[in-house]
């Protein structure tokens, strides 16, 4: 408590500018929070920031789940409209499918990502999510 006031914390806390940011259109933040037999990570997207649409590969297993923690974001997947996630929510990301995910245009966002462990995992980056598409959501 701050006064009468709750301080709004990232549960997880922030981290550092992530250092994939080259593959995000806007700032985000990287805390890496385990790496034994499974990647987790929380992520914060300042308002209006997403990922490039990216697909995670396996041979066999593999894929991604997000815990949304903070704020409001888009999670969408090709050819299907965009979801709105708010905290609580939950997004599977089975392997080969192309997705992006980020926060809505006024607000920051923050997930948890976990990466499914598979055989011969790895990450496609593809292009930005456009101004145009996002500024549809």
């Amino acid at each position: 408590m701050k006064g009468n006031k709750m301080v709004d914390e990232i549960l997880f806390g922030k981290g550092e500018e992530n250092p994939y940011g080259e593959f995000f259109v806007g700032k985000s933040y990287l805390n890496i929070l385990a790496t034994s037999g499974v990647m987790v990570a929380n992520v914060t997207f300042e308002p209006g920031c997403r990922n490039n649409w990216h697909i995670h590969h396996a041979e066999k297993g593999g894929g991604q789940i997000l815990l949304a923690t903070k704020g409001e974001g888009w999670y969408q997947e090709e050819g299907k409209p965009a979801q709105k996630l708010v905290p609580g929510s939950v997004v599977e990301i089975p392997e080969g499918v192309k997705h992006w995910h980020g926060a809505a245009k006024d607000s920051e966002f923050t997930h948890i990502a976990i990466e499914v462990p598979g055989e011969n995992t790895s990450n496609e980056w593809l292009e930005p999510v456009s101004d145009e598409e996002y500024d549809k959501l």
